[in-house]
């Protein structure tokens, strides 16, 4: 891989426009003979832009992700098994949708034009993984958002212990309900219910809450301090990840919005090892593990 750029002192104007020189270089080697690493091509379903990836070879314990919506897992978790391949089932809870950024809704005009779109996008972003994938094909939340209904959890809980009962022994990782987004608190109170222990950082995506105090005053209160964080670098991948946001061109719109986990990813980075260390980590996701309650 490419040596990454590091963000300067002004990093938030300089930051995409270091990681898109870097990522243009690495789409360039990954075209080399010498890559000794199997290549996969990758296609963007809303903009048809091609780029390459290696390919993963998943070993150890499977998982099983349980994500509210089609990218959430790409968003957020992808950078650790990228680095750290495992077998993975993907279960996405909400995968009938009218979420895109306001310039597109003529190009996606309907429910049925959106969820498509962002389905192709995640088959193609969960192509180098080998990942298979379970959609329940439940209807996502609508802004403003309210409490989750408890009947519709209860439901939707059954649902997935049900595909559970078909993979004995995987691990789960779900979302942390960091965010106060309805659908990720429910599928976080789901997964709990069904024995989750591993959850990631939810906050990646929207750019004000990693500095949000209310939203992680909430979470900390709710939580009582039984998920123990818990961070995974995630240097040497972070342009294979960069290209998984472009697959996800319906929710990264415009482009600038593919940077904010990144970003996210620079500044968790910040506490993960010494900064003076020739190694020092420079991306990271952060995730949860549950503990016991004395």
């Amino acid at each position: 891989m490419p040596n990454l750029p590091v963000p300067d002192g002004q990093g938030i104007y300089s930051f995409a426009h270091d990681l898109e020189t870097a990522h243009r270089h690495w789409m360039a080697a990954l075209a080399s003979p010498a890559i000794m690493t199997p290549v996969m091509q990758v296609k963007a379903p809303a903009t048809g832009e091609r780029y390459r990836i290696e390919e993963r070879r998943p070993e150890g314990r499977p998982v099983v992700v349980i994500e509210p919506h089609h990218d959430d897992f790409v968003l957020s978790a992808s950078g650790r098994f990228l680095a750290h391949p495992r077998p993975l089932t993907v279960i996405t809870v909400f995968t009938r949708s009218r979420s895109v950024h306001p310039s597109l809704e003529a190009a996606y005009p309907t429910v049925k034009a959106v969820s498509s779109i962002r389905e192709e996008e995640a088959a193609a972003a969960l192509r180098p993984f080998g990942a298979r994938r379970i959609l329940l094909g439940h209807r996502d939340a609508s802004p403003p958002y309210r409490a989750f209904d408890d009947q519709r959890a209860q439901t939707i809980t059954a649902e997935l212990r049900t595909i559970l009962a078909d993979h004995p022994g995987a691990e789960l990782l779900g979302p942390a309900g960091v965010t106060r987004h309805s659908d990720h608190l429910l599928v976080h109170e789901a997964a709990r219910a069904l024995g989750c222990r591993w959850y990631w950082e939810d906050v990646a995506f929207w750019p004000t809450y990693a500095l949000a105090g209310c939203d992680r005053a909430l979470f900390e209160q709710r939580t009582a301090k039984t998920l123990c964080p818990e961070l995974t670098d995630i240097t040497d991948v972070v342009l294979d990840k960069l290209t998984l946001l472009r697959l996800h061109g319906s929710q990264m719109h415009p482009p600038r919005k593919m940077y904010r986990p990144l970003r996210h990813a620079w500044t968790v980075a910040a506490d993960l090892i010494d900064r003076n260390s020739v190694d020092a980590a420079r991306y990271a996701e952060r995730f949860y593990r549950l503990e016991d309650v004395v």
